[in-house]
């Protein structure tokens, strides 16, 4: 049995519905509450493993406000999951905040192992992955510019998450600050059906998806400047 007034982190799926462990399933079905960054998505997996627990919104745009709420209910004793849309909360999605407070209070806090993007993606790559840096997505628009000249230095491998709509635009300049030739890969759509996996420079990338229409999650692996 799991205890009482403790914050679980559980990863869900980023793709494929049987990439959850058995552990994750035992605490979605024991805990008190669970908040999800949208419940129309998480309801979904949690209706596939018939799991009826309370689902509540926890999102960006709330979760300033809910804290405070979730860390008294935490203190009286009931057991709360968190997760996100897709992969381990807190990793460019909500979690931090609830986290922090969770450690202010003296809250209990376990993370659960499981799926992310950004580890399959690195290893697929086939660019060093002994050390990496993880830069998640890129400003869309202010400090944009400064941060890739700075990462232009980075001796490392970068892993980095983009959307469709701003994937070319995200190559071209990571071509124009890096170099065109900089080795990369680009994973979309992980675990799932229409995975996809490019393997080449900044340039050749920026040609290969500017000839198709560009759909899914996608991480963007880049090799570090030797």
């Amino acid at each position: 049995m799991i205890k009482s007034g403790i914050l679980y982190l559980v990863p869900t799926p980023i793709g494929n519905l049987e990439d959850i462990t058995l552990r994750a399933i035992r605490i979605l079905r024991e805990v008190d509450m669970i908040l999800a960054e949208d419940t129309r998505t998480s309801s979904r997996l949690l209706k596939h493993y018939e799991i009826s627990n309370r689902l509540i919104s926890h999102h960006v745009f709330n979760e300033h406000k809910a804290v405070s709420g979730i860390a008294r209910t935490l203190k009286a004793g009931k057991s709360v999951a968190l997760i996100s849309d897709a992969g381990t909360p807190g990793i460019s999605d909500p979690g931090f905040l609830l986290v922090r407070k969770c450690i202010e209070e003296q809250i209990q806090v376990e993370c659960l192992p499981g799926a992310t993007a950004l580890i399959p993606a690195l290893v697929i790559s086939g660019l060093p992955a002994e050390k990496f840096v993880f830069e998640g997505f890129l400003p869309p628009k202010k400090g944009r510019q400064k941060n890739l000249t700075t990462l232009a230095s980075e001796t490392r491998t970068m892993v980095f998450y983009e959307s469709p709509h701003r994937l070319l635009r995200t190559l071209e300049q990571m071509a124009t600050h890096f170099g065109s030739e900089r080795a990369c890969c680009v994973c979309r759509e992980i675990s799932k059906i229409h995975e996809e996996c490019y393997r080449g420079t900044l340039q050749a990338a920026f040609n290969h998806f500017g000839e198709k229409s560009v759909k899914g999650e996608i991480v963007v692996v880049v090799a570090g400047n030797k």
